[in-house]
């Protein structure tokens, strides 16, 4: 069978929570769950490393602009984590060439990356911080169900994720107008800041 559904989900997956795809994917590795996890993903250094990486995102993630600060040093590393993931199942399979699996990894975790960051800004122009909270879990909840349903079904599991990534990505485009006044509220509390550390400088 292809391996190619399970990379998809899991760049998909990446593009969210990269960390708790790692850890995921060793855990259903280590126990047994599946025989398409390289063994590298089972190390105990790497799951260690994504479980604390896990939590420190889980909280984060939840914070209000915290959040997009986030997002956007994970710009890089999502993507990344999802190429590498996809590689490496690719790897394991044999079935699809490490260079393919890579590049639809990467693509997609950084589609979902890009849904993911730009919901987080048009989320945050609201005043109230709960929002962040539902969705953050939200996302974690739906990485780990999608991902977990893609060990047993990942075919419709490929689907799944294709619908959530088309979706998320129609919604960013009705939601780039918030995202924009974010963006210019955000540039204006820095010059405020600018200026009034100029203000409070003493006098040459």
């Amino acid at each position: 069978m292809s391996v190619l559904p399970l990379v998809f989900t899991s760049g998909w997956a990446s593009g969210i929570n990269a960390y708790a795809v790692v850890l995921l994917l060793g855990i259903f590795g280590a126990t047994g769950l599946s025989d398409d996890v390289p063994e590298s993903l089972q190390r105990p250094e790497i799951l260690i490393t994504a479980g604390v990486l896990f939590l420190c995102e889980a909280v984060a993630d939840k914070i209000p602009y915290v959040d997009s600060v986030w997002d956007s040093v994970h710009t890089v590393i999502r993507p990344a984590a999802g190429a590498w993931v996809g590689a490496l199942l690719a790897g394991q399979s044999g079935s699809l060439s490490d260079l393919a699996a890579g590049a639809i990894g990467g693509s997609t975790a950084l589609a979902s990356h890009t849904v993911k960051a730009g919901t987080r800004m048009a989320i945050n122009t609201s005043p109230e911080p709960f929002s962040n909270f539902v969705m953050s879990t939200a996302e974690d909840l739906g990485v780990a169900g999608i991902l977990t349903f893609a060990m047993f079904h990942p075919e419709a599991a490929a689907i799944v994720a294709g619908v959530l990534l088309l979706a998320g990505l129609l919604a960013l485009f009705f939601l780039i107008s918030r995202i924009r006044r974010f963006l210019r509220r955000r540039a204006q509390r820095r010059e405020e800041k600018r200026l009034a550390e100029r203000v409070g400088q003493p006098p040459d």
